[in-house]
């Protein structure tokens, strides 16, 4: 991080802390219980997020570049929660608030990465919709494999430059004074805001990463719904637009989920009481990854028939298993 410990050419001696100190959700009684129960979200969203990968893996069927981006978001969401609920739940049950300085930004660092490729995934998954029902000819031909695998790349690098020049810029920052972060985890918001020099950069990127990685997917998101459902109001009946949009509640229900709570919290930062942001926040990074594997199981045809068939396949196997031990 030299390149941003440095200024115009003179090298700077910035304060860091020995360790920051989280201070989690204040004044509520029984407030472990709340950890728990993030916990048990967190095995639930384990489990679901892990059946669906190997469903995918398994099903050569689902090898199309839809199920690349669904395979990409149950992986990011696996990594999401077990980058974020297994620290928490040792920092508040196992009463351990202090979190070296360079782990906080290792754990800042995932966590928005995480954070912001659950947007972007979405925005993989509305334009492949959008391919689909707009221009279902060419599907094969706009939306491949390599297409797929191109965009989620794209993505990624965008998230990692993002989050290392967020890291960077708080490497810049020297802290005084209190090193106590009023928030769940490393929050970025939370920890410029504790430091004693110039910070304005960091309230800059504050404001502009909400924008780019949040605003941006959903208004393109927001706008391909509205093309589709425009197209489809002039080219089909009612019932086929209905059929042709049931493809879509899958996905809407995932973008509601996601971006409703976030953007909330995001929005009215200093307007709200810290409780409620951080209550907010802890269950927008834990709800969503337990709840997308079971929408998509529930809601797509694919996935059910999928399962009905590796299902199938392993109750033949123990059947000739059974008979072959007999003989």
């Amino acid at each position: 991080m030299e390149l941003f410990n440095s200024a115009l050419g003179r090298n700077i001696t910035f304060v860091h802390p020995e360790y920051f100190i989280i201070s989690g959700l204040t004044g509520i009684p029984n407030i472990k219980y709340y950890y728990i129960f993030l916990f048990f979200v967190y095995i639930v969203s384990v489990l679901g997020n892990t059946a669906v990968m190997t469903i995918i893996y398994l099903d050569h069927n689902l090898r199309t570049p839809k199920y690349v981006a669904v395979f990409n978001l149950a992986f990011v969401d696996l990594l999401g929660s077990s980058t974020l609920v297994p620290k928490v739940v040792d920092i508040f049950l196992f009463n351990h608030p202090n979190i070296p300085y360079r782990d906080c930004l290792t754990f800042l660092f995932f966590c928005y990465i995480c954070l912001s490729m659950q947007s972007f995934n979405l925005v993989a998954l509305a334009y492949d919709r959008l391919v689909a029902i707009i221009f279902p000819l060419h599907y094969g031909v706009k939306v491949t494999h390599r297409f797929m695998l191109s965009l989620i790349a794209a993505f990624w690098v965008l998230a990692i430059i993002a989050n290392i020049i967020t890291i960077g810029l708080i490497t810049r920052l020297s802290f005084c004074e209190s090193v106590v972060i009023n928030s769940y985890f490393c929050d970025h918001g939370q920890i410029y805001r504790l430091a004693c020099n110039d910070n304005y950069p960091n309230y800059v990127l504050s404001c502009l990463c909400p924008v780019l990685m949040f605003w941006v997917p959903l208004g393109f998101i927001l706008l391909s719904y509205l093309y589709i459902g425009f197209t489809l109001s002039k080219v089909a009946t009612v019932q086929e637009g209905l059929k042709a949009f049931k493809t879509c509640i899958g996905h809407l229900l995932l973008v509601a989920i996601y971006f409703i709570p976030l953007l909330m919290t995001f929005t009215l930062m200093e307007k709200i009481h810290p409780n409620a942001r951080i209550i907010n926040l802890s269950l927008t990074s834990v709800i969503p990854p337990m709840l997308n594997p079971i929408i998509y199981v529930l809601q797509t045809q694919e996935i059910k028939e999928s399962l009905k068939r590796l299902l199938k396949i392993r109750r033949k196997s123990k059947i000739t298993m059974a008979k072959s031990n007999i003989m």
